[in-house]
């Protein structure tokens, strides 16, 4: 699957809450993964980055299927993993 396919797919938990939609992705390039699905565009949220990365975002590790929706476990994956500090400075820049 592209990557560009994911875009504006609803996000639904496993217990079958609606969590948003896919705005956005983080790649890891030194790994060559997606590594968080963001569910408001990066654009608008350089200047409250953490918030973001916290509150909208799903780590990608957390996501178990995507076809006509992506299926994360539990209802968010941010509370499991925060954001570190390195993470937030690299995207900030």
């Amino acid at each position: 699957m592209k990557i560009s396919e994911i875009y504006r797919m609803d996000i639904y938990s496993d217990e079958g809450q609606y969590l948003g939609d896919v705005q956005d992705v983080i790649i890891d390039l030194e790994k060559g993964e997606i590594s968080r699905l963001l569910m408001t565009p990066w654009k608008s949220a350089k200047n409250d980055a953490n918030v973001v990365l916290k509150k909208k975002s799903i780590l990608y590790k957390s996501v178990k299927n995507v076809g006509d929706v992506v299926l994360v476990s539990g209802p968010t994956s941010s509370k499991e993993e925060p954001a570190s500090r390195e993470e937030i400075n690299d995207l900030s820049r």
